[in-house]
């Protein structure tokens, strides 16, 4: 007796091994980035290293205008993705509404085919990265927020015993938003790699791994992991 095939409503096999991969690459990409080994750390652990010194050579710097635009500029960049996500969340979810509008663009270019259900399961998919993307902007814009806050309460007083108490609470704020923020970059991405699926199963698997490929040279064999390398704070 053969074994049944899974699947999900609309999904085949192939759609669903294909959704399968496109989480998981995800989930690894994002846990390998947050939790690299010792001996290689990824850039977004080397940058923790220098949000740390930054916050040490704050102690002494005067004036702070400097530290102050910033994290004006880092919000700014995360009010900026936020806006662009909740945009492409509208369309996404405007799209649902009105699938027929895709299905007579497939026909048109002979794209993957498929009843209603899956294409709004597709779209579906991209809109669930992208609030999951929205989110973790909006949260990495009010940390931000948190982080300039505790950097106003860092006395000027480089003697003073709270200082470098003060400079670590504001630098942990200030690398727990651009967690955040780097989260949402992740979605992003992969939101745009979920898009392949609107021409089938085996590009959105194609997409799914060379996206998860590409976080992954950026994050531990770039130009810019080996300049951060050269002189490292410690």
């Amino acid at each position: 007796m053969p074994f049944p095939v899974p699947t999900l409503g609309p999904l085949g096999p192939a759609d669903l091994s294909a959704l399968i991969v496109l989480v998981l690459a995800w989930l690894w990409i994002g846990w390998l980035t947050e939790h690299p080994p010792a001996h290689r750390p990824s850039v977004g652990k080397l940058m923790e290293g220098y949000r740390r010194e930054w916050m040490r050579q704050f102690v002494t710097r005067s004036p702070r205008l400097f530290d102050g635009q910033m994290v004006d500029g880092l919000r700014q960049s995360s009010t900026f993705f936020a806006s662009t996500a909740l945009i492409a969340i509208g369309g996404g979810l405007a799209l649902i509404g009105n699938p027929e509008q895709l299905t007579n663009l497939a026909q048109e270019f002979a794209l993957a085919s498929g009843p209603r259900l899956l294409w709004e399961t597709r779209i579906l998919t991209a809109v669930l990265f992208g609030a999951n993307a929205f989110l973790k902007f909006v949260w990495s814009h009010r940390l931000f927020s948190y982080a300039s806050i505790a950097m106003a309460a860092v006395p000027n007083d480089p003697g003073d015993p709270q200082v470098y108490a003060r400079a670590e609470q504001a630098a942990r704020l200030n690398i727990n938003a651009a967690k955040n923020f780097n989260r949402g970059l992740r979605s992003v991405y992969f939101a745009l790699a979920s898009l392949a699926w609107l021409l089938g199963p085996w590009v959105l698997l194609a997409a799914a791994l060379f996206t998860a490929g590409m976080l992954w040279r950026r994050e531990f064999a770039s130009s810019a992991r080996r300049a951060l390398l050269e002189n490292p704070p410690h």
